[in-house]
């Protein structure tokens, strides 16, 4: 054999006599070799057998968040800043499920056993049937796996903890929660128990480890809130099996997380009606409706340097509103600090608020109090102005269902959307331009052109 090309041959003396032959790997690099190779069996989509149905955990805003409870063989990664609350809910959860008949694993690889029971019996759970361990060493908790081939429900706090002695890393890394959440994400598709993963969360509030790991799971669940607050949000941002933006909304008490059935009621009950810079914006949170308060105050700064702080919503979208309500409705806004809250500490992503968010500075700029018994929402233009939103009799619903008199919400074009039912205790005023809402907010005035629709 010749490394490369030669003219001759040292073993014959021939001249030209040398052939090149190409050998084929037989696996991909990086891949061991397997002694022989199988065929995958192919299915139908209408399956013999109907799927299994879903574990409700009797936690109705966990539950809802899930999409109706938790689908068996299913991976549900929960993240958030540390002390927010992940381990307090899932051990709830968990004990709630061990009530409810259920075997649950609870495997803890920060906390000893000690310390677990000590949280439980605080929370009052000492008496659920539950299983806990301390263990961190992947091969030691996948081998246990095998005595309970009953497990419904599996809580691993946390990924980041795990560690597997076939990988040459440290704890934590990349490499380790990437190969651990593989190994644990296939034991629960085949043993067929639920997974949940507790993960860690970086400075910018994203789950920490690599991304990969969002995509190998089937939900992801980030737990929101600020620690001085008591509510706590359990937002959906992916699920395969529900509805995406879904929240749950929570307490924290004394004695652990406690549901918040009306959340709309507890956002809004601190709100005084007779300030300025106050406006109540009829939101959706997946498909829940959800009432909370916009407060925006402004403060003159004559050094040209305004600043613009916000609290629960995009800033981008803040300087956005203040151009067109400078451009279009003649506010001089530019030499003030701005400062805009979304109180309870709830954060708003979506472009509904708008029309909220114009009103209160509005009112903050005229000093003239919005009405107290008045609901807001419409996604605004650059122009000035208004768009519909989607699920508007959602919004007014609540909204007459909390006892608001009155919604004021962009004006329906001519063959747009169809016509909505507006609840009998509502008066509805509909607008076509931010210049409306400028009549509406400082005087009270019916709009021209706008009518009241009941």
């Amino acid at each position: 054999m010749f490394p490369k090309w030669a003219g001759k041959c040292e073993a014959c003396g021939g001249w030209n006599t040398l052939e090149e032959s190409v050998v084929a790997k037989a696996t991909p690099g990086g891949m061991k070799a397997t002694s022989k190779a199988g065929k995958i069996e192919f299915f139908g989509l209408a399956g013999v057998n109907p799927p299994p149905p879903r574990v409700p955990t009797t936690i109705a805003e966990f539950d809802r968040v899930l999409g109706g409870g938790l689908v068996p063989a299913s991976v549900v990664l929960v993240g958030g800043d540390p002390g927010i609350g992940k381990s307090t809910l899932l051990l709830q959860a968990g004990a709630a499920l061990g009530r409810a008949g259920k075997r649950v694993l609870y495997i803890s690889g920060e906390e000893s056993i000690d310390q677990i029971r000590l949280r439980a019996a605080r929370l009052g759970l000492t008496q659920a049937p539950m299983d806990l361990a301390a263990a961190t060493q992947l091969g030691d908790i996948l081998a246990s796996f095998a005595q309970f081939p009953d497990a419904a429900l599996v809580v691993i706090d946390s990924i980041q903890t795990m560690w597997t002695d076939g990988v040459d890393s440290a704890p934590g890394s990349v490499t380790q929660v990437r190969a651990a959440a593989f190994e644990l994400i296939r034991a629960a598709k085949t043993q067929g128990f639920a997974l949940m993963l507790v993960g860690h969360v970086t400075k910018e509030g994203n789950l920490a480890g690599p991304r990969v790991l969002e995509h190998m799971v089937d939900v992801v669940l980030h737990f929101e809130g600020d620690r001085g607050h008591q509510f706590r949000i359990l937002r959906g941002v992916k699920n395969r099996f529900g509805a995406t933006d879904e929240i749950g909304v929570f307490e924290m008490t004394g004695g652990g997380l406690a549901q918040v059935a009306n959340p709309s009621a507890l956002f809004l009950a601190e709100r005084r009606g007779n300030v300025s810079g106050s406006a109540v914006f009829a939101g959706l949170e997946g498909s829940r409706p959800v009432l909370v308060e916009i407060q925006a105050l402004l403060a003159p700064n004559p050094g040209g340097s305004p600043r613009r702080s916000v609290i629960g919503w995009d800033s981008g979208r803040l300087s956005m509103l203040l151009a067109v309500l400078e451009t279009r409705c003649g506010l001089k806004l530019a030499t003030n600090d701005v400062y805009l809250n979304v109180a309870g500490g709830l954060r708003v992503g979506e472009p509904a608020a708008d029309l909220a968010v114009a009103a209160a500075l509005i009112s903050a700029a005229s000093d003239v109090p919005t009405d107290p018994q008045m609901v807001f929402f419409g996604e605004i233009g650059l122009s000035g102005e208004l768009r519909q939103v989607a699920q508007a009799e959602l919004r007014l619903k609540e909204a007459a269902k909390l006892g608001f008199a009155a919604a004021v919400s962009p004006k329906r074009v001519a063959g747009g959307a169809a016509k909505i039912s507006v609840p009998a205790s509502l008066r509805l005023v509909e607008i076509g331009h931010l210049t409306d809402l400028v009549a509406v907010v400082t005087r009270g005035a019916k709009p021209k052109g706008s009518g009241d629709v009941k």
